[in-house]
């Protein structure tokens, strides 16, 4: 059965002809630290045990309906946390999977599941009886004695009921079912098209004088790509690691504005992957989401669970920061276009020649690039030196696990191991581009971290990037923003690995969105400190360590178009609020709706091909819709952060030991600001950030 269609598992099911039994996600995985045995599933197993896990996953939740006790915190909200764990083991494999490994069989199966999630979900969080049990519990919640995490989870319990539309009439609860089924499956529609428009789209070129410009690595992988697919050459697409040496260095700017608008106009071609109503009808059915639950718009309702409170509080903090950068951006785009004058340049600089001239720029001022940096970020050292500096400041190591099933032979599994030798997590890497993976950096898990009978089950972390590979004369040579992509991700695996809490729920970077990249910024910061480049970066043909003059570039240049780059975070923030704060449905056109939204943070003219919101995952397919702007709340965070480490020891023990009891192990236990200021001993200001941006107000 194994290439068997996923339309005829569906009708074999139904006619009880797959035997759940032989399925390898029901039983016990018989692996090391029981890892998903991802030798032995195959696409059709995933249907089958879906069912049987929502299967069992009702039982357990009749049984919490039927117990003819009085409810407790026990038997009630306990029991109900620790229900579904089949199913969201079997979950947690697909879903990741789907954004990592995916393919069209995956992505119908996605499609057929995804709706059975959502009214299961629906089914627990919609059932009076099931609320009227939790809400007895939180009725009598300040004579129940709870420790603070159990206190969390009660809270979070009865809240997340409320949330989800306990309190609607029996006609609104109908509603809520269809309107949140209609969501789950847009958004996996949504991402699919971003997926298949990136991966129908090369630029092929046969002329050697079009590759004038470009470092001889970019040449080698676009002659791998052609190689690969059958063609002379050299070949091109809008994967970061082709896309971005192509727009940095490629002397011919007609190529140049092809990728740009190929790369910026992904989905909004009025083609089969076209996401303009999909982005209307999102936004749509968020709003009537709010609406429903009793919010003016769905900014009101998700903000009402994060640290920023409410959209006042969103746009207090983009607006000041707009202040401080948005002149500086300006200064910045008019020194590049002299500079581009003075290059023969004519006419005004646009978008696809920013990168190019910006670079040539930054190399008259710093004498620094990325070609002169990556012989130094060998991707094998940077592992070590990423894992190295989480050793030394918590103690953890690293080993690889062959033993462990990977899901692709490009990944890699670790077990990692506490300084007293204690297991802590089954971790695993993912480093390169794929057509069956999407853009981007990501970190997850493929299963959580909780404590039950007193035995801490450990959790299995994954991060996926889409670094540069090697090629046939060179191992992988990272550039030095690949290097920081890392080490953020790093920094989220390290918030999961290090979990220690009682309730998966909990558990983790469950916390708040605008809390969840503090853990992951703060690690960007040792990026640019002499004392930890140097114990990996080294050369990767003479071994030479990195020579402290190209460190003190990489410092010098830190702020280098500090303006910009804030403006453009800010613009993409400001887009994200535009249309998670409508009072009524969009109706219009996006890009009209895109341009009017962020026109203030705009220096280039609008470009009537390209569109952010038809493309915007992280808003319209992912977990950040009202919720953006936490990049820019978390680097206020991890500025203020890490100046502790700045002042007491970049690798004080100390200070690591603080955070990671604060901050890493907590997970969503706590209120983020009172876990924040029990680490800083105060709330933070904007002034670290600032002064590290060299920005001022």
């Amino acid at each position: 059965m194994k290439n068997i269609n996923v339309f005829v598992v569906i009708f074999l099911m139904s006619l009880g002809m797959v035997n759940a039994q032989n399925n390898p996600l029901l039983g016990d995985f018989k692996t090391p630290h029981q890892a998903a045995p991802f030798d032995k599933i195959e696409n059709q197993d995933y249907l089958p045990a879906f069912k049987e896990a929502i299967k069992q996953g009702k039982t357990e939740v009749e049984a919490i309906k039927n117990n003819t006790e009085a409810p407790t915190f026990e038997n009630t909200v306990l029991t109900l946390e620790e229900t579904g764990r089949l199913l969201g083991r079997t979950a947690g494999i697909f879903f990741n999977l789907l954004s990592s490994q995916t393919n069209d069989e995956l992505q119908n199966i996605a499609q057929e599941v995804s709706p059975l999630l959502t009214n299961f979900q629906n089914d627990i969080s919609l059932d009076p009886v099931l609320f009227e049990r939790v809400k007895a519990v939180y009725a009598q919640k300040d004579q129940l004695d709870l420790t603070t995490e159990q206190n969390t989870l009660l809270e979070n319990s009865y809240i997340g009921f409320v949330r989800k539309g306990a309190n609607l009439s029996d006609a609104d609860k109908e509603k809520f079912r269809e309107i949140s089924t209609e969501l789950s499956k847009l958004t996996l529609t949504f991402g699919e098209n971003v997926l298949k428009e990136t991966n129908s789209y090369e630029l092929h070129i046969s002329n050697k004088e079009d590759l004038a410009g470009l470092p001889d690595g970019a040449i080698e992988a676009a002659a791998g790509k052609a190689k690969a697919k059958g063609k002379e050459g050299w070949v091109f697409d809008i994967s970061m690691p082709s896309y971005l040496p192509f727009m940095k260095y490629a002397d011919n700017r007609e190529l140049r504005k092809e990728l740009h608008l190929a790369y910026g106009s992904k989905s909004f071609k009025g083609n089969e992957y076209d996401n303009n109503e999909n982005v209307k009808r999102i936004a749509e059915l968020r709003l009537e989401t709010a609406k429903l639950l009793g919010y003016s718009n769905y900014g009101d309702y998700v903000l009402e669970r994060r640290m920023a409170m409410n959209p006042g509080g969103v746009y207090g903090l983009l607006n000041d920061l707009y202040d401080a950068s948005y002149k500086v951006a300006l200064e910045e785009k008019a020194e590049i276009q002299k500079y581009a004058e003075k290059s023969g340049f004519e006419g005004g600089i646009m978008p696809w020649d920013w990168s190019y001239y910006s670079e040539k720029l930054k190399v008259e001022k710093f004498d620094l690039n990325d070609e002169m940096l990556k012989p130094y970020f060998e991707l094998s050292n940077v592992v070590d030196g990423v894992f190295g500096l989480a050793t030394e400041l918590y103690g953890i190591t690293f080993r690889e696990n062959n033993d462990i099933p990977v899901y692709n032979k490009e990944v890699t599994a670790y077990e990692v191991f506490d300084g007293d030798g204690t297991f802590l997590s089954v971790f695993y890497t993912d480093f390169h581009p794929r057509e069956s993976k999407q853009g981007g950096a990501w970190m997850n898990d493929f299963k959580s971290q909780w404590i039950e009978n007193g035995i801490d089950s450990r959790p299995h972390i994954t991060i996926v990037m889409n670094f540069t590979r090697p090629t046939e004369t060179k191992p992988a040579l990272l550039t030095f923003d690949e290097v920081e992509t890392f080490l953020h991700e790093f920094g989220h695996a390290l918030h999961g690995m290090l979990a220690k809490s009682t309730y998966s729920s909990l558990s983790g970077t469950s916390v708040y969105r605008d809390f969840v990249e503090l853990p992951s910024q703060i690690m960007e910061n040792w990026a640019v400190e002499k004392e930890f480049l140097d114990r990996f970066a080294k050369h990767y043909k003479t071994g030479e360590t990195i020579p402290a003059e190209l460190v003190e570039k990489i410092v010098a240049s830190q702020n280098y178009l500090a303006g910009y780059l804030s403006v453009r975070q800010l613009s993409f923030g400001y887009l994200d609020m535009a249309w998670h704060t409508l009072e009524k449905p969009y109706t219009g056109s996006v890009k009209d709706f895109e341009e009017k939204a962020w026109k203030k943070t705009q220096i280039f003219p609008e470009i009537d091909e390209v569109c952010m919101s038809t493309q915007f995952g992280h808003l319209f397919a992912g977990g950040y819709a009202a919720g953006y702007y936490g990049y820019k709340w978390a680097e206020v965070l991890d500025a203020d952060a890490f100046s502790v480490f700045k002042e007491r020891g970049l690798f004080s023990k100390e200070v690591a030991a603080s955070f990671r009891e604060n901050i890493l192990e907590k997970g969503g236990t706590e209120h983020p600001m009172i876990l924040y200021k029990r680490f800083r001993g105060q709330e933070p200001t904007v002034n670290a950030l600032l002064k590290r941006s060299g920005l001022n107000l």
